[in-house]
């Protein structure tokens, strides 16, 4: 009877065994990352675009015509090759009744003209028989045939022919001209517009051709953009970055350019933070203060040759670079009120612990003390998981 009851004694404690087996709490599967030493690279990442840094608007100096130019953008220029010609602008259409006024005005101008030359030849035919007079009056005087007095008109006589020779000379050279403005409003009438003169319009420097504003024959005003021109070798990067980033770039804070096209990163460094922002909303709709930094180029223009005016490029501004660290995933880390936290994994349990971190980027950051290297943490802590709740790895 004993036995029997000590069968069914076992029999109970085994069966409350395997209840307890079968309802006890299974290790949570997490994901595991190592505290581990090495290199630290903070950097900015950005999108921007390269740019040639000395660029030229040439602009038409004189109102005219402009020819149709032949460059365009690529072509390659010397300095002081002509660009384009500007031509002066052809006079206005003329109605029936402006025309009908302009040829009147023509033939007033050349009847004028014909009566100054008919003034001119009288005058000229009284100056011959004043000459003929003084010289009569002279060898009389000489004789002592007149007085001094008839001598005295004679030549006054002569000298006043004379200047009526130079008036009517010049009243003729004036119709004339007004003749010859005449005639040229004609021309417009007759459809015979001269061309005048030509001005050539020259390369003020050597390079390329990047943009031509005007590629048709068009009539432009003084100061009228026509070309844009630089030296596509001589490239810079400018990048729009975020004030609150900008902060930390310095002047000569080396940049990798990457996905530009070619077979291998560029190397850059920053020249210039411009030291004031602009506004600019994102695509989302948030207003964002941002601030241009200028980058050049360290590497020759061979090996980034294909990159030119306008380029898209993605941009790595190197902020901090430590050299050896130690090391904690971000992935890991966690906000525990004003302080740092990770869990580490110990004995098949999840241990909390904060710790001090500094510089950080997108995968790692600097952990500046309670930790070790080679000690696992939680990747991703979820809800579930609290100091000392059973672990594994996943």
């Amino acid at each position: 009877m004993k036995l029997r009851h000590v069968i069914i004694a076992l029999m109970l404690l085994g069966l409350v065994g395997l209840v307890l087996f079968a309802f006890r709490r299974r290790p949570i599967e997490v994901d595991i990352g190592t505290i581990r030493r090495g290199p630290l690279q903070v950097t900015i990442d950005v999108e921007g675009k390269t740019r040639v840094r000395e660029r030229l608007v040439v602009s038409s100096p004189l109102a005219g015509t402009l020819l149709r130019p032949r460059l365009r953008a690529g072509d390659c220029v010397e300095a002081n090759a002509v660009l384009a010609q500007l031509r002066p602008v052809a006079p206005p259409l003329l109605d029936l009744r402006t025309r009908a006024e302009v040829e009147a005005r023509a033939r007033s101008a050349a009847d004028a003209t014909r009566q100054a030359e008919a003034t001119l030849a009288r005058a000229r035919s009284v100056l011959e028989l004043a000459v003929r007079e003084m010289n009569r009056a002279r060898a009389l005087a000489t004789a002592g045939s007149i007085s001094k007095d008839a001598l005295d008109r004679a030549e006054f006589e002569d000298s006043a022919r004379a200047r009526e020779v130079e008036v009517a000379e010049h009243a003729l050279a004036a119709a004339r001209h007004d003749r010859e403005v005449a005639r040229a409003a004609l021309l417009q009438t007759r459809g015979l517009a001269p061309g005048g003169e030509q001005w050539d319009i020259t390369s003020p420097v050597s390079g390329a051709v990047l943009r031509v504003f005007q590629e048709n024959e068009a009539v432009v005003q003084p100061g009228t953009p026509l070309f844009e021109l630089g030296d596509v070798e001589n490239l810079e990067v400018i990048a729009e970055v975020l004030t609150t980033d900008a902060v930390a770039i310095q002047p000569g804070a080396p940049v990798i350019v990457e996905r530009w096209g070619g077979p291998r990163p560029l190397h850059a460094r920053v020249r210039r933070v411009e030291p004031s922002a602009f506004t600019k909303v994102s695509a989302l709709g948030v207003e964002e203060q941002r601030v241009n930094v200028l980058a050049d180029f360290e590497d020759s223009a061979q090996a980034r040759q294909g990159l030119s005016d306008g380029y898209r490029v993605e941009l790595r501004i190197i902020v901090a670079d430590v050299r050896d660290a130690l090391l904690v995933p971000v992935s890991a880390t966690f906000r525990r009120g004003a302080s740092s936290a990770v869990f580490v994994l110990a004995n098949g349990r999840a241990r909390l612990r904060e710790i001090q971190l500094g510089r950080r980027n997108e995968n790692d950051a600097v952990v500046l003390g309670n930790a070790s290297a080679g000690e696992q943490v939680v990747l991703y802590p979820g809800e579930a998981l609290r100091d000392g709740t059973r672990a594994e790895a996943r």
